[in-house]
């Protein structure tokens, strides 16, 4: 894809991803369900927290586009790499599993992700937004242009940590307000909710291998894909 249509894109998708999180963000105090938006507001969510991700995600990929179009190479190569690691190890395994886990959820039993109560603060078109159309986005980018993984490594390393910061941010929630940020939660003994917690990092761990393969099968491994970049 030419440098001049990579930087509408990402522009676009900057632009998107800037009104969706400001919509979930800005819901009026007075229409939010009582069982929901307490302690921690919306950003105890995985949801709204992968929006912003991908807001930053996107401004980055838009600010390198911009330093290869006016040919600050330099610069743009210490750009590039940042947006490669935020794409490899977050934005695209999180809206994968985001997308994958609420759906399957939902489908089993709506009430244990997103209680029927928000269906009349929430519009439909939001609810996609956030929960279905990010996966579209991230396979969208890995068919725009290749991107450099770090090593596996150094890639599982950073996932694990910030994967182990959200579960400790949805445990002091808890700790606080003795209320799960997800009903889904309250069904588990510790030894169960710790299995859930280990299963879903495993999960989150083979969409970002899923990511991985893609990136190489569509790209392949060669220097020369990456040294299109600089073009």
């Amino acid at each position: 894809m030419e440098i001049s249509a990579l930087a509408m894109y990402h522009c676009l998708a900057f632009a998107w991803y800037f009104f969706v999180a400001y919509s979930i963000t800005n819901v009026r105090t007075e229409e939010r369900p009582s069982e929901v938006f307490l302690y921690g507001g919306q950003w105890k969510y995985l949801t709204v927290l992968n929006l912003v991700l991908q807001a930053v995600f996107y401004g980055v990929s838009f600010l390198a586009d911009v330093l290869r179009l006016i040919k600050k190479l330099r610069c743009a190569k210490r750009v590039i790499s940042s947006r490669d690691l935020l794409f490899s190890v977050l934005a695209f395994p999180v809206s994968t599993f985001v997308c994958i886990s609420f759906w399957t959820l939902y489908s089993y039993n709506r009430e244990l992700v997103y209680p029927k109560s928000l269906d009349g603060v929430i519009p439909l078109w939001l609810n996609h937004a956030m929960h279905t159309a990010v996966l579209p986005f991230a396979v969208l980018e890995i068919l725009a242009l290749p991107h450099r993984y770090p090593a596996k490594k150094k890639g599982l390393i950073l996932l694990g940590f910030v994967a182990f910061l959200y579960i400790s941010w949805v445990l002091w929630i808890y700790s606080v307000t003795g209320e799960w940020v997800y009903p889904l939660f309250a069904f588990f003994s510790p030894a169960g909710l710790a299995a859930f917690f280990a299963g879903s990092l495993a999960t989150i761990v083979s969409f970002y291998n899923f990511g991985e393969f893609l990136n190489r099968m569509i790209w392949g491994q060669s220097e020369f894909c990456f040294s299109l970049l600089f073009i």
